[in-house]
């Protein structure tokens, strides 16, 4: 029997409360970072945290293709799996995978009905119904309130949190514990949110955001050779 905590973070770890106890349905996290940093990384690395835990987790994806969102899965479960000596990782993950749905969409045909549609669908044929929703490619322009409002009413109807990645740029950081744009004006609509900032030969993993806890630092650490998430 292989250990829950063999992947070293974990969904209360990052986001500094007990995630899958705490944070209500239709909450909304964030994680950010500049391109390259490590989002994709660490957003599989949550998933296949709370997958080990039997959650259910859809991924959505609004850029690549089901093949290479599955091929994230398998390599950075397998780097995991590597650097912690678990043996027979390949049949490991596949135990795995019945906790996971990989859902694709065009970013520019993107919208609440159509994921709704989609989700409710699998809900009632009882095919999958997720604990966490991640989404990943979302796009922060001016008219994300009005489509996050609609995904929080939609999402507020089923046991399910959404994680986002939202990409970051380099000339638009305001600087350490202040959120910088996209999200910037929309703060209000996340209950976490948790940036990746490079520091040195470092990544800090930075909670801007949090649901509990005063103090801003999420206990976590990215390596930039593998992109893996430790704890300090």
């Amino acid at each position: 029997m292989v250990e829950k905590n063999f992947i070293p973070c974990s969904t209360e770890i990052f986001f500094g409360f007990d995630f899958e106890n705490s944070m209500p349905q239709g909450d909304f996290a964030a994680i950010l970072s500049r391109a390259g940093v490590g989002k994709t990384s660490s957003i599989v690395q949550l998933a296949l945290c709370a997958m080990l835990n039997n959650e259910q987790v859809l991924h959505v994806s609004l850029d690549d293709p089901v093949d290479k969102i599955s091929l994230w899965y398998k390599e950075i479960f397998n780097l995991i799996a590597g650097t912690n000596n678990i043996s027979d990782a390949d049949i490991l993950l596949e135990t795995m995978l019945p906790c996971r749905f990989i859902m694709t969409f065009k970013v520019d045909s993107f919208s609440v009905p159509k994921l709704a549609e989609r989700l409710t669908d699998l809900v009632e044929h009882n095919i999958f119904s997720p604990q966490l929703i991640i989404i990943d490619g979302f796009n922060f322009d001016d008219s994300a309130r009005e489509t996050l409002l609609e995904l929080k009413d939609f999402v507020k109807t089923r046991p399910a949190k959404i994680c986002f990645t939202v990409r970051t740029h380099r000339h638009e950081d305001p600087g350490p514990g202040i959120i910088p744009e996209p999200i910037s004006g929309i703060a209000d609509l996340f209950d976490v949110i948790v940036q990746l900032r490079p520091e040195g030969k470092k990544i800090d993993v930075v909670a801007l955001k949090k649901a509990s806890e005063d103090n801003s630092h999420s206990g976590l650490l990215m390596d930039p050779a593998t992109m893996l998430l430790t704890a300090e």
